[in-house]
């Protein structure tokens, strides 16, 4: 079956139209992206302002009419920490269904890091052992260890790098007191979750997801996307610590030209980086490898286990 899921996230909404049955990879088909930024996009009180309510409306529609275009059965519509955590999200929900005609199931955080880990066990499957996951979103951070399908831990701290971007980092290039408050906060938030994991011991291989995760990996040197999707590309906390200090000297635009840094991205790419530099070194781990799958992934590969046999 075609099925298309729609990911209303932080900085996107993006739909992905996948040929899929039970047992099978799912082979992508199309990909249909518009930026959003709707955690940029709240006001002073949390919520998402009218004219963010319109543009998601606006975007949803048109994701809907390209997954009509491609043929899609069906579509998996979600929403994550954007959505979650604003103050009118049932309103935005309400009225989104009314338009649109998709009922956008919110995601909880424990369930956006469970879903992306069972898409990173069935990616490297059950030689990796026992795993442990980073995805760094627009809107939050995911952590989550198992070595079944189902992690034995998983949590999501308010450390995505839009909003950490957006909060913490006014100044282009950013104020070095900026970067060092947000390094400390990040680090602060990170720790508090370290004992939860370290009591399971060392994970076997560790993995991260996400487009931050991916732009750091190319600009360390890891191969480009157009090398194809089967290349292992590795981060190293020694290559993130030695770009952090040049991401926080260099303006978006400068950001921007880097390999793999998109300009919509670029702004936020140093807070992504403080991030991971610092789960990296709260949780010792020297490497970590880029998973191709996520969330959206994820939420297929859920559909599909509990598609009735045929």
């Amino acid at each position: 079956m075609r099925l298309g899921v729609l990911d209303v996230g932080s900085n996107t909404v993006h739909l992905l139209v996948v040929d899929a049955h039970p047992g099978a990879r799912p082979l992508p088909a199309h990909s249909h992206k518009a930026e959003l930024r709707l955690a940029e996009l709240l006001d002073g009180h949390g919520a998402i302002a009218p004219s963010g309510i319109e543009r998601l409306i606006a975007t949803v529609q048109g994701a809907l009419q390209a997954a009509e275009d491609k043929g899609c059965e069906e579509v998996l519509p979600f929403a994550t920490s954007a959505v979650r955590e604003a103050t009118n999200a049932d309103a935005v929900l309400d009225r989104v269904k009314r338009e649109t005609g998709i009922d956008l199931q919110v995601l909880t955080g424990d369930e956006e890091a469970r879903l992306t880990f069972l898409a990173a066990r069935r990616w490297f499957g059950w030689s990796a052992g026992k795993l442990f996951l980073l995805d760094i979103g627009g809107g939050s951070l995911e952590i989550a260890y198992g070595i079944d399908e189902e992690p034995d831990a998983a949590v999501s701290l308010p450390l995505g790098a839009g909003r950490l971007t957006s909060g913490w980092l006014p100044g282009d290039p950013p104020d070095s007191a900026d970067v060092r408050a947000l390094r400390r906060h990040a680090r602060a938030q990170i720790a508090r979750t370290v004992g939860e994991f370290s009591r399971f011991g060392k994970p076997d291989h560790v993995v991260a997801t996400s487009k931050t995760f991916k732009q750091l990996a190319r600009i360390a040197g890891s191969p480009g996307s157009e090398k194809g999707l089967y290349l292992r590309r590795v981060l190293t906390r020694a290559s993130l610590e030695e770009w952090v200090p040049k991401l926080s000297a260099m303006s978006a635009i400068q950001r921007a030209g880097l390999p793999g840094v998109s300009e919509g991205r670029a702004p936020q790419l140093l807070a992504g980086a403080l991030v991971a530099e610092g789960a990296m070194d709260l949780f010792g781990v020297d490497e970590l490898e880029i998973c191709p799958w996520a969330l959206r992934e994820g939420v297929i590969l859920r559909r599909l286990d509990h598609l009735p046999e045929e």
